[in-house]
């Protein structure tokens, strides 16, 4: 790994990126300070899309009783 000052990049930039594409990996700095890091491209792999697998405790479609309601709404017994 070789560090290039900034300027110094700017004039070679074409050399940097060859040397990149070939494997070397190019730290860029300024003032000494590493700022950017010039490494070879790669393509992302292609990952198959999946999904979390969800398990619900009951039917959604099914209406909710009037016990569940009061218990999500915070509301104490209503049926008397």
């Amino acid at each position: 790994m070789k560090t290039w000052q900034l300027n110094e990049a700017k004039t070679h930039l074409s050399k940097l990126v060859d040397a990149a594409a070939q494997g070397e990996e190019i730290i860029i700095a300024r003032y000494g300070k590493p700022l950017a890091r010039l490494v070879p491209y790669q393509e992302n792999a292609v990952r198959p899309l999946g999904f979390f697998p969800i398990v619900f405790r009951s039917d959604l479609l099914a209406p909710t009783d009037q016990a569940t309601l009061d218990e999500f709404e915070g509301a104490e017994d209503r049926s008397g």
